[in-house]
């Protein structure tokens, strides 16, 4: 009777969190995507601790764990930055590839725990599910690492590369198959600590040349990878709800990232494979960085909140500056003021505006910025041949027109936002540096941008006292 209640359970649950999937996929309905996703894990939880075999030992244990991992959980939570959402997200990845590697250690030296046989006597389809699990829960632990150091600027955003990287990675790939064949068949202890190590390295190699610009798709590619973590350890201790959960995760994040590397015009492939290819250079096409450019030409809210009044469309593209800086509430501010004036005002959001896929249209929303004005980059290009005015504020990678230009930057093929081609661009920026792909954007020296130099909730705010004069 326990059994049949916590397969029921887990059968609820696995439905609700299917529904959760649902309902993030839009704005509208996020919120309630959240709540299922809550409600299918309280549910989980309880048939867990329900399960026959439990003990009150083992009840008091998940309890004391749940105790510890939520208080620890609602700290971070309060006290974590929008901005910092992205490394955060890469953090909780990493905590989930060592789950996974410290479940697959105490499945194999406590078997009869899990029923999968004795010490030195594993099943062996079990042995093949744990190497796998641990495997890639190794990966994604050291390579979310990495992410969120690159993402929290601990380390340097740029791909870092060195001569025989890729032939180094395709070693230890093949390597690493060996010794999970060898595991399987010998269930060494010894093979099983090396299987670990050699993924941790191989984790680390993957991650490091990939540069800032593709980030938000490492991100996306590694909580693919912890749901497949999570489903491999699912098969080895004969947990339904890990299966299906972990299953649910890693295809998400798996089309997710492909959806994201086609909008990028990256190849899946070189960044599963830690960025192969892109080591590779081309000569530098018209506007490459470096020459003789026209001098930056620099105005001031007063300027920048005439012409916008004045203006008949305008379009907004935020950045990862505008999060920095906290501005979103100023902006639909802005907004809102300059539809009174009869201005067309709508937001032109990139796939890998911000650090993570989201992230603009989370902060957006959190501001309560009408959803219909939000409009993704191939709805929005065209229409900035017909704006008056293109407002980036933060952004800057996105908006490159290196991207389209110069074979040989670090963005080249990445679609962007076709701001150059409005009236006017309005960029808010604090100075003149490179964005976090490393990259120069030559859309500041374009005779028709004036640079906004600032804060930019401060310079959004100044606009905003000017418009209400």
């Amino acid at each position: 009777m326990g059994q049949t209640f916590s397969t029921l359970a887990y059968l609820v649950a696995s439905v609700l969190f299917i529904m959760a999937l649902r309902g993030l996929s839009h704005p509208e309905t996020s919120r309630q995507g959240n709540i299922f996703g809550m409600v299918g894990m309280g549910i989980a939880v309880v048939a867990t601790l329900l399960k026959p075999g439990m003990g009150a030992g083992g009840i008091a244990l998940v309890i004391a764990g749940i105790a510890v991992g939520g208080t620890i959980g609602a700290v971070v939570a309060n006290r974590i930055q929008m901005t910092s959402l992205p490394q955060l997200v890469a953090a909780f990845h990493s905590l989930v590839g060592l789950a996974a590697v410290f479940v697959a250690a105490a499945a194999f030296y406590a078997p009869e725990s899990f029923g999968i046989g004795h010490a030195g006597d594993i099943h062996g389809s079990s042995l093949v599910e744990m190497s796998l699990g641990l495997a890639i829960g190794a990966i994604t632990f050291s390579g979310s690492v990495i992410a969120f150091a690159k993402l929290d600027g601990r380390m340097s955003g740029a791909p870092i590369l060195f001569k025989g990287q890729h032939w180094l990675n395709l070693a230890l790939g093949i390597l690493m198959l060996v010794l999970v064949i060898a595991f399987v068949s010998s269930g060494s202890p010894l093979l099983f600590w090396l299987i670990a190590i050699l993924a941790f390295a191989l984790g680390f190699l993957l991650i490091i040349p990939i540069g800032g610009a593709d980030m938000p798709v490492v991100v996306s590619m590694l909580n693919s990878y912890s749901g497949w973590a999570a489903a491999g350890i699912g098969f080895t201790i004969g947990n339904l709800l890990l299966i299906v959960t972990g299953a649910l995760v890693g295809a998400s994040g798996a089309i997710l990232s492909y959806i994201m590397c086609k909008g990028m015009n990256r190849s899946i492939v070189n960044v599963l494979l830690g960025g192969f290819g892109t080591t590779g250079g081309g000569e530098a096409g018209p506007g490459a960085g470096g020459g003789d450019r026209a001098p930056v030409k620099a105005g001031s809210p007063e300027d920048a909140a005439y012409i916008m009044k004045n203006a008949q469309k305008i379009i907004v593209v935020p950045g990862y500056g505008m999060a920095v800086a906290q501005a979103q509430q100023v902006l639909r501010e802005m907004g809102e003021l300059l539809k009174k004036e009869g201005v067309e005002v709508t937001y032109a959001i990139h796939p890998v505006a911000g650090r993570m896929p989201g992230h603009m249209n989370v902060l957006l929303a959190e501001a309560n910025v009408p959803y219909d004005d939000v409009k993704e980059l191939e709805e929005i290009n065209p229409e900035f041949a017909e704006a008056d005015v293109a407002f980036v504020i933060g952004a800057n990678d996105v908006t490159n027109p290196a991207a389209k230009t110069d074979k040989s930057s670090a963005i080249y093929g990445m679609p962007i936002l076709d701001v150059e081609r409005a009236k006017t661009v309005f960029f808010i920026k604090r100075g003149m540096a490179s964005g976090y792909a490393g990259v120069d954007n030559e859309l500041f020296f374009r005779p028709n941008t004036m640079m906004l130099f600032g804060d930019a909730k401060k310079v959004t705010q100044e606009i905003v006292q000017a418009l209400q004069r």
